[in-house]
């Protein structure tokens, strides 16, 4: 995986295979544009194929997380950073290029983040609007500075929650929750968050990178394999009847009851200690 600054966020590896993704125009609120989505989709990409990264975080500078699409942005502009992929036309001058603009890259992104089998922890250190809510949505994880506030609000200007959010509104809500967010208006506090279950934990905004880090380093640490499994399973179970979510989870213990890690957890149980987890990763690097 490539670190350093690309094209709207910068990209770290921290200890025990952390990459820390951080979104880095502040000035801008953090907006997004078609470039900054174009290489973020790679860069996480790059992720999940790299052995040496186990959990991805998701942060930004200033007082935003993401405020949401930069319209400014998306007519061109100086953009900090060195871009991953070429850039390519904008598209949304008519129907078809704002539907194939939206399947092809703004929603793209937010499934690339929803097909990793890593973790993900998307640490809120702001405003998080639209496109900046839909992609915390996305994450496996969030925590929340306390002066965050987040929602989609996109009725605000007559537009639609288009990259997924409805979806992932109604996942995580129930539709009738998410039929009230979302037909209201509603941007929210983390306190407020954190009671409908939109955020895992709410802490100090100072101690909101030392929270997501050490949540990453407890999920970096435990058996990648079963953990990685696991969780796939867990998302196609939300979306199978009960035949099927058996078959499913039969078939990936298949896999996990015949890993080392599992061999070592057993022998770990017997002797009376703390198990050590990922030597098949720890022989790779």
């Amino acid at each position: 995986m490539k670190t350093g600054t690309f094209t709207g966020f910068e990209v770290s590896l921290r200890n025990n295979g952390v990459a820390w993704f951080e979104l880095n125009t502040p000035e801008r609120m953090n907006g997004m544009t078609t470039a900054i989505k174009r290489d973020l989709i790679e860069a996480i990409t790059q992720a999940q194929m790299d052995n040496t990264v186990r959990v991805l975080v998701f942060t930004g500078q200033g007082r935003a997380f993401c405020a949401g699409d930069d319209l400014k942005g998306y007519k061109g502009g100086d953009m900090p950073g060195n871009p991953l992929v070429d850039p390519i036309p904008g598209g949304h001058d008519n129907a078809l290029g704002t539907y194939n603009g939206l399947r092809s890259i703004s929603q793209q992104l937010n499934t690339t983040i929803r097909n990793l089998d890593k973790l993900t922890i998307c640490a809120i250190n702001g405003i998080a609007i639209q496109t900046g809510f839909s992609l915390a949505l996305s994450c496996d994880f969030r925590i929340a500075a306390k002066s965050a506030r987040m929602g989609s609000a996109t009725l605000r200007f007559g537009l639609l929650p288009d990259e997924g959010g409805q979806y992932l509104l109604v996942r995580t809500l129930g539709l009738p929750k998410a039929l009230d967010f979302l037909m209201r208006k509603k941007i929210v506090s983390a306190d407020e968050a954190l009671t409908l279950d939109l955020v895992h934990e709410v802490v100090a905004d100072d101690a909101l990178p030392a929270a997501a880090m050490a949540m990453a380093e407890e999920f970096a640490q435990g058996p990648q394999v079963a953990m990685r499994l696991l969780k796939r399973s867990l998302y196609n179970a939300a979306e199978q009847d009960w035949t099927h979510a058996l078959d499913e989870i039969a078939s990936k213990t298949a896999i996990a009851d015949h890993h080392p890690d599992a061999e070592e957890g057993i022998k770990a149980f017997i002797e009376k200690r703390d198990p050590q987890f990922n030597a098949w990763l720890e022989e790779q690097s």
